[in-house]
């Protein structure tokens, strides 16, 4: 059972949702998105801002590896 099922919030700033999934720091603040702390858990609404905010990087990832 991890933070999420325990009723983790939000961590963007002036959210207080709850939490729905787990995502690294480093590219939530490079899509924009005010987190704080060491672990970045956002909502649903702040999940999609971030796949948004990232879906370059992602893709320039891909094709760096040959995937």
């Amino acid at each position: 059972m991890g933070r999420i099922d325990k009723g983790q919030k939000c961590t963007v700033m002036g959210c207080g949702k709850d939490a729905v999934r787990s995502v690294n720091v480093a590219k939530a603040k490079a899509a924009g998105l005010d987190v704080a702390g060491k672990s970045a858990y956002v909502c649903e609404e702040h999940y999609k801002q971030f796949k948004k905010g990232n879906k370059k990087s992602d893709q320039i990832e891909k094709w760096r590896h040959g995937i």
